[in-house]
């Protein structure tokens, strides 16, 4: 899609809409890359990815008894080095992070032990299955 598609479909979002009802997710056990799978990835300062997750925290609700967020926070390095071979991250910002989120189902003895013993993750499910 060109820039100015893109630009023209964000414009035209509803504002406020929901998330999670749209996030699918990923199977107990899969395996391999999960690259496009629902998910989210920001980077930048720390500040910055506050300022996004505050406007996703209707995704909080995917931590529950059938489903559990994959939730990723890190610094970043300003280098890294693989198999000899050194690459550097020049454009970071100062103290930069990067955060991953994903949803996954819970396996069957999870979804059970988590009904069982964490009464904290009742109103998140029954607000996400509904």
């Amino acid at each position: 899609m060109k820039k100015a598609t893109a630009l023209k479909r964000w414009k035209a979002i509803q504002e406020g809409l929901p998330i999670l009802p749209h996030m699918e997710a990923i199977p107990y056990k899969t395996k391999g890359s999960t690259y496009g799978a629902c998910g989210i990835r920001i980077d930048g300062n720390p500040e910055f990815i506050d300022a996004v997750m505050s406007r996703l925290k209707d995704l909080i609700d995917g931590e529950n008894h059938i489903t559990r967020l994959n939730l990723a926070r890190n610094e970043v390095k300003t280098k890294l080095e693989i198999s000899g071979n050194v690459k550097h991250f020049d454009n970071t910002a100062e103290n930069a992070e990067v955060c991953y989120i994903r949803l996954h189902e819970r396996g069957h003895e999870a979804q059970r032990a988590s009904s069982f013993f964490d009464r904290e993750l009742d109103q998140p499910t029954q607000t996400m299955f509904a």
